[in-house]
This record gives C-alpha cells, structure tokens and sequence, in this order.
C-alpha cells in the first residue's frame, strides 16, 4: 500500500516538478546561447592566438636588448611587466565585447553568475589579484631583484596579476602567489639596483697573522673582475666559537658589478684569498680532539 501511495505522489508532485526544472534549465541555456555572438568567438581565437605571439615576441626582445645593453635591462623588465598587464586586460575586454551581444540581460546574467558561482570560486584569485595591485603600487621588490623569500633565494623575472615568478641560483622557476607577500617578510639584495653587496665569511686560527690575514682579503676583493669599485670593500674581524675551538673570523664585504655575477664574484675571491693564505701560511682553524 505504501509503495502505491509513492508512486502516487511521484507521479502528481514529483515527476511534474523535475520536468518543469529541465524545461527551465533548457530555456535558460537557449537564453545564454542567444546571446552568444557565434561568428565573434571565432574571431576571438585569432585575437588570443595573436596576443600570446605578441607576449612572445615581447618577451624575445626584452631578453635579447637585455643581454646587449645590460645597464637598461633593469628599465625593459619593468615595461615588460606593465605590457604584459595592459596586454592581458585589453584582450580580455575585446575577447568579450566579440563574443557576446551586450544587452540589460547579459549583464544581469554576468553579475549573477559572478556575484554567486564564480565568487567563491575565486575568491582566492581575487585575493591575489589585490595583493598583485598591492605589490606593483608599494614595491617592496621589482623585477630583477635577488630576493630571499621563504628559503627561497633568486631573481623576481615577473610580477603578474596573479603571482610572482622567481629564477633560483639553480635555475628553477618558483611561482608564489601574490598574497603570499602580504604577511611576509621578503629581503631585495639590491631593490632596482645592478650591483649589490656580496659577504663572504673567512676562518683563521688564532695565532695567525690577523692583519696580513685581513689585508690579502681586501686586496683579492678589490682585484676580482667582478667588482664594483665605486662602492667600498670591508673586511670586518671578530673572535668567533665553533664547537670546541676558538677561531678568527674575516667577514669580506664587497659589492659585485651585476647580481649576475654574485657567485662568480664570490667563487674568484674565495681562490684568490686561498691561494694568498698558502702563499704567507696563514692556516685554517685547528679542530682540537678529545682523547678517549
């Protein structure tokens, strides 16, 4: 009896309703399909097909003045980067205006469909977009920075809506979302500069030479092909504990021509300053060993 009384109500109730919600979602789907310029998201293939060859092409020449003229390569990242935004929001606006008939209805079915689908599905997007903003208008870095971000140290080679692009020394790309930068702490070696300064510790014993020691350092870093001169060399001296000995440490602090360079730089001092210290005898630190 009861199994009758159901497919009694399905058949009255239930059955009638579901169809009356296929038919509505059929009539709202012919809807958007009428306002959908056919011929216009053909064309709109082009469109986006031609700006990612311009975004191509861009990002070849920017690359290859870069690399002949580098004092302006710090200037064409940074255009690069507010091409790239311009380039993105005209294409996306005419990609639109293409592709769909603009009339009260269309935005009122765009402004729905954001306001409560695509809303909480990109909020995060929309999170990252902001801070993106954020970033382009209080710099803490620039394109062309070495940055150190989360262990992450390297090259910032773009600024996005979206995210930044990072080149580690190892040559991985890292992609950070914008918002990441909003509550963290992000160290720029140089911030929009070429040059930066470049600190390479050196161990001595303790009854060594400390001046001679000090002196061969500043000559190796004021000699190395990588330095910029117009900045200064220091060589900075302190007592320092390591396990069970005590130690000498020389702290060189020399700036290097191009961020390029850095571990070049740092590489030709480190042989120069061994070279000089086998040269005079200055010795390393001796580890001291327990008997028993």
């Amino acid at each position: 009896m009861k199994t009758i009384i159901t497919l009694l109500f399905l058949s009255l109730f239930a059955l009638p309703a579901m169809a009356t919600e296929e038919i509505a979602n059929v009539e709202n789907i012919s809807k958007i399909a009428s306002l959908v310029r056919w011929s216009g998201v053909f064309f709109s293939l082009f469109v986006i097909a031609g700006t990612w060859i311009l975004l191509k092409f861009i990002n070849s020449m920017v690359e290859s003045f870069g690399s002949q003229f580098v004092q302006y390569r710090m200037l064409l990242q940074k255009l690069q980067s507010f091409m790239q935004f311009f380039i993105y929001m005209t294409t996306g606006v005419v990609v639109f205006m293409m592709s769909f008939r603009i009339n009260d209805q269309i935005l009122a079915l765009i402004g729905g469909t954001l306001a409560v689908s695509v809303g909480f599905a990109l909020k995060d997007l929309a999170a990252s977009f902001i801070a993106g903003i954020t970033v382009m208008v209080d710099r803490p870095f620039q394109v062309g920075d070495r940055v150190t971000f989360e262990g992450n140290y390297g090259d910032i080679i773009t600024i996005g809506l979206r995210s930044v692009r990072m080149r580690t020394l190892n040559d991985d790309i890292i992609t950070i979302p914008n918002n990441k930068f909003l509550n963290e702490v992000v160290v720029s070696g140089n911030y929009g500069a070429l040059d930066m300064q470049v600190v390479i510790p050196f161990y001595v014993s303790m009854d060594e030479d400390i001046t001679l020691a000090r002196d061969l350092i500043q000559e190796a870093a004021s000699s190395s092909r990588y330095i910029h001169l117009p900045k200064p060399v220091t060589v900075l001296v302190k007592q320092t504990m390591a396990d069970n000995y005590l130690a000498i440490q020389l702290t060189c602090k020399a700036y290097v021509v191009d961020t390029a360079y850095e571990k070049l730089f740092e590489t030709d001092i480190t042989l120069r300053v061994m070279k000089e210290f086998r040269k005079h005898g200055i010795k390393p630190p001796k580890i001291a060993v327990n008997a028993g």
